[in-house]
């Protein structure tokens, strides 16, 4: 008795599955770079209707969530290898106020997360991993072109997004995104300074 009441279940859960297939295939088309532990299923591309699930948190709010987690990760990985490797002393110093900047932003992005029960990325991803691969590979005066060149790159995009969430976001984040925007502009005038002493 009790394994066809368990066989029953299981086909009936099956049956739901199916049902919501294409839905789960539709709302998850744009959003492979997504952390994994977020359930496909609470993504709908159009965020108007997100229901309740997730605290009515908007997909630009997840999206962006995700991006300056990674890219926070990412400019502290790569600011600590520019205080210890880099041959000219404006650039040590970039990556040391690199660095120490966005750990102090990292911090406060786990701080909301946290309290709005939200698993942030625990890893870059693969092409993130791959810029900090291929700076590591560089020496000397390659190192600190490289490095300072990706910082003007990478604060640009950063800039962007922070400024689109600071207008599109919502409560605490959008709160957080306008705070950080001033830091990020004073680090792509630090690095385009930088660049100018590079040889």
């Amino acid at each position: 008795m009790k394994n066809s009441i368990l066989a029953i279940l299981a086909i009936s859960a099956l049956a739901a599955c199916k049902k919501n297939e294409t839905t789960v295939v539709d709302s998850s088309t744009d959003s492979s770079m997504m952390a994994p532990a977020m359930d496909s299923s609470m993504m709908p591309m159009d965020s108007a209707t997100v229901s309740g699930t997730t605290a009515t948190m908007m997909e630009q709010d997840k999206m962006f969530a995700d991006a300056a987690a990674k890219g926070g990760m990412m400019e502290v990985m790569l600011g600590e290898y520019a205080e210890m490797n880099a041959m000219n002393a404006n650039v040590k110093a970039l990556g040391k106020m690199i660095k120490e900047d966005h750990t102090k932003a990292n911090e406060e992005l786990k701080t909301w997360a946290s309290t709005a029960n939200y698993m942030l990325p625990t890893k870059m991803d693969a092409d993130q991993q791959k810029m900090v691969d291929d700076l590591k590979m560089k020496k000397g005066a390659d190192f600190d072109k490289a490095y300072t060149d990706m910082m003007v790159m990478d604060h640009k995009k950063d800039i962007a997004a922070f400024k689109k969430e600071s207008t599109e976001g919502t409560g605490d984040l959008k709160a957080f995104a306008t705070k950080v925007i001033p830091t990020l502009e004073a680090h792509l005038k630090a690095t385009e300074e930088a660049m100018k002493t590079l040889k």
